[in-house]
């Protein structure tokens, strides 16, 4: 067993390749939405699979080339658009896809060892592109290393300003599927249009959208929070809540409220950050979460459409009635949150978002904030990951 956490270094016998479409595909400028534009989403989601027996790298390239025939945009390069200043785009030129072959000396159950904790030497598992921009590396970026014992991890990055988190994993089950049974029809066709998302003309921004409004730095002399968290060292750590630590959180709020368990742990993470900082009991601070938005809008976003369709919900209040009342507080500003995001709040963002001076604001001009992902996971139990960041630059 490997005594240090750092990971081996990964060998590369070849230059990575780029996969391209397995047959020809439209050549057009493909359309981002505002959502897809907002400047906090110009980096790469990325996901690591680890399997313990590996498939042969000629079969997933040519499943990858197979699937890109469909997600034609992914082989494509991002540029900014030549119609509007700053605005981004997605040239669907089947350039292709950056494709690696890597070796690790290490075997599967070594690494799930050193995984148990966050380690900053997973990054070797992932090819990194030189490029001098954020448009310069490509949208789809895959590295395969093969494994000591037989095993291999497979790692995927995707432009975030391409994809939302449904939208890639839309794309990797389409990617599995044709890899198993490459002669049936994916079982989900991409909508590739983000008209849907279009601002509409003129633009009718009827709401005030907490979401993208500063908050005041300071207040009576009190801590700049922005300065504070940025000077402090960043320690990372991960917190497991399983089932019956959701029940226990949950039965803080019954039998007055019923809540989800996201909204529980949204809570509870919120108020545990807050009580933390000891901020003036008098400040405002707000709880940003991602809410997909697919069924909120009429009509709704038709199935199969990968780019982002999720929008930020802000849940706010004093810290003092965070803090001071019972978890049902936060647990009721976060579903009061979620029942705004209406179809005509949703248009009214998107129109907002026309103003560059906001799309392009990042979020530590927002004030004070956190921002909480909770993902789970199906296994022996469930598996909740939440993080929670002070003015989050994503």
């Amino acid at each position: 067993m490997l005594k240090s956490p750092e990971l081996p270094d990964c060998f590369y016998q070849n230059q990575p390749s780029l996969i391209c479409p397995s047959s020809p595909t439209p050549k057009h400028s493909l359309y981002l939405s505002n959502l897809d534009d907002q400047k906090f989403l110009r980096f790469s989601i990325k996901y690591l699979y680890l399997f313990k027996k590996s498939t042969s790298l000629d079969i997933l390239k040519y499943s990858l080339s197979k699937v890109l025939v469909h997600y034609y945009p992914l082989a494509g390069r991002l540029r900014a658009s030549t119609e509007a200043d700053q605005k981004l785009e997605i040239d669907c030129n089947g350039e292709g896809a950056v494709f690696a072959e890597a070796f690790m000396d290490i075997t599967a159950e070594e690494f799930l060892e050193l995984s148990q904790k966050p380690n900053k030497s997973w990054r070797k598992l992932m090819y990194k592109v030189e490029a001098q921009s954020f448009l310069d590396i490509p949208p789809l970026v895959v590295q395969v290393t093969s494994l000591r014992c037989g095993g291999m991890i497979v790692c995927t990055a995707i432009n975030h300003c391409a994809c939302d988190g449904i939208g890639t994993s839309q794309f990797l089950h389409a990617w599995a599927q044709i890899t198993t049974k490459p002669n049936i029809d994916l079982t989900i066709m991409p909508l590739h249009t983000r008209h849907v998302l279009k601002p509409r003309n003129p633009s009718e921004i009827t709401f005030t959208h907490p979401e993208y409004v500063r908050n005041a730095t300071r207040e009576n002399g009190h801590l700049d929070i922005n300065h504070f968290l940025q000077s402090q060292p960043l320690v990372p750590t991960s917190l497991t809540f399983t089932s019956s630590h959701i029940i226990h959180l949950k039965r803080q709020c019954v039998p007055s409220l019923k809540c989800t368990a996201f909204e529980a742990l949204a809570s509870h993470t919120w108020r545990s950050w807050v009580r933390a900082l000891d901020l003036s009991p008098s400040l405002n601070v707000k709880l940003l979460f991602s809410v997909n938005v697919r069924k909120r809008l009429i009509p709704e976003i038709p199935q199969g459409y990968y780019g982002n369709g999720f929008v930020l919900g802000c849940a706010q209040t004093r810290a003092q009635d965070l803090v001071a009342r019972n978890m049902s507080h936060g647990v009721r500003s976060v579903q009061q949150a979620k029942s705004c995001l209406t179809d005509d709040y949703v248009r009214s963002m998107i129109d907002l978002l026309e103003d560059k001076s906001v799309k392009n604001r990042p979020f530590n001009e927002f004030g004070y904030i956190t921002m909480v992902k909770v993902r789970a996971r199906r296994c022996r139990f469930w598996r909740w990951e939440a993080i929670a960041y002070g003015s989050s630059n994503k």
